[in-house]
């Protein structure tokens, strides 16, 4: 029971973290960035200047749909990002670009979550089903099964955090450096970049005690 309210809780939390980063987002895009770049501006300026010029950059629809993708090279920001000169907009963007620099750069955390993602993409499909069979069967090597295969899973979105944060990291140093943001403006981009990493660390939390509850279950089962 205590484990189950834990989940409650930390699903709670997930939901309040999505609130925050999309009413932050909105507050933040009604302040203009005193430089005036645009999301693009900033973006490709941040490219350029750490010599990925062979990076196109995309505006795409939707809202905060904003991602770098390593297969094709290539920077995505949403519309509002992509065209519009606020530090929502600026702060967004160049996060992004942070995930190319780091892709550039071999970041370790980021080479290992790509060489992992096959065989989480697997997992992650393949686990509900086990853990589903193992609970309808009562069949506990098949739940343990599922237990392994959903670890993968948590242990990729554990990953995800550190990358995050240092991307976020990353674009917060270059964006003051190059004049992109004031001195001033750097607590609005502060609260952009943290109420986007705290919906990582929901979801991190959310499936960490999930296989924690699936783990205790399996354990006391074969106790019995």
């Amino acid at each position: 029971m205590g484990m189950f309210i834990l989940i409650i809780i930390a699903f709670g939390f997930s939901l309040w973290a999505q609130f925050r980063v999309q009413g932050t987002f909105k507050k933040w895009s009604d302040v203009p960035a005193t430089s005036g770049m645009t999301g693009y501006d900033a973006a490709r300026h941040m490219l350029d200047s750490n010599g990925l010029h062979d990076i196109p950059i995309e505006p795409v629809r939707g809202a905060l749909s904003d991602h770098y993708d390593p297969i094709n090279r290539v920077v995505r920001l949403s519309e509002p990002v992509y065209y519009e000169s606020s530090i929502s907009a600026i702060s967004v963007a160049c996060h992004e670009i942070g995930h190319a620099i780091q892709h550039k750069q071999h970041y370790p955390m980021l080479v290992l979550r790509h060489r992992i993602f096959p065989v989480v993409n697997f997992a992650s499909g393949i686990a509900p089903l086990l853990i589903i069979a193992g609970f309808l069967f009562q069949w506990m090597g098949l739940l343990g099964i599922g237990i392994i295969f959903f670890s993968v899973a948590v242990a990729f979105q554990l990953i995800t955090l550190p990358v995050e944060f240092n991307a976020s990291n990353r674009a917060r140093d270059i964006m003051v450096s190059e004049g992109y943001i004031s001195n001033d403006e750097e607590r609005g981009v502060a609260k952009v970049l943290n109420a986007a990493a705290l919906t990582y660390v929901a979801a991190a939390l959310i499936s960490v005690l999930e296989l924690l509850r699936y783990i205790m279950i399996f354990t006391n089962n074969n106790r019995d």
